[in-house]
C-alpha cells in the first residue's frame, strides 16, 4: 500500500529576514511600520503578522489593544500599540519612552513560512 507524500513542515524565520521596520510614538501609543523587503513577501506578512500575534509578542509590554492597518500599495503593515509607553515620552519612566526599539523587537518575532519561499 502506497503512503501519501509527507507534507513538509514550514520553516520558522524571524521577520528581519523578509521585512524592515520603523517605530515611533504618539503619547502612550507606539507606532510600528512593517515593510516587506520584496513585494512577494507582503502576502505572507499580511497573513501571518496579525494584531493578535503582535499583541502576544509584546505581552507584558503593551497594556492596551493592538491595531493593524494594511497598506498594500506600500507592501506594508502599520501597527498601533496602545498603552505601550508608560504615558508617553515626557511622563514615562521607561528606558525607551519614544518607542524607538519596538521595530527591532517586532523584527525578532518568528513566523512560519513555506520551505520553498526564497528568504535569503
Amino acid at each position: 500500500m502506497k503512503r501519501p507524500p509527507r507534507r513538509r513542515r514550514p520553516q520558522r524565520i524571524q521577520l528581519v529576514r523578509i521585512a524592515h521596520a520603523r517605530s515611533g510614538d504618539k503619547g502612550d501609543t507606539a507606532n510600528i511600520g512593517l515593510i516587506a523587503l520584496k513585494p512577494e513577501y507582503y502576502p505572507l506578512l499580511e497573513k501571518q503578522v496579525t494584531a493578535a500575534r503582535v499583541a502576544r509578542h509584546f505581552k507584558g509590554t503593551v497594556k492596551g489593544k493592538v491595531e493593524r492597518f494594511e497598506l498594500p500599495n506600500l507592501n506594508a503593515l502599520n501597527f498601533l500599540l496602545h498603552g505601550a509607553l508608560g504615558e508617553g515620552g515626557t511622563l514615562s519612566l521607561k528606558t525607551d519612552a519614544q518607542g524607538k526599539v519596538f521595530s527591532t523587537a517586532l523584527l525578532r518575532m518568528e513566523i512560519p513560512v513555506p520551505r520553498d519561499l526564497d528568504v535569503r
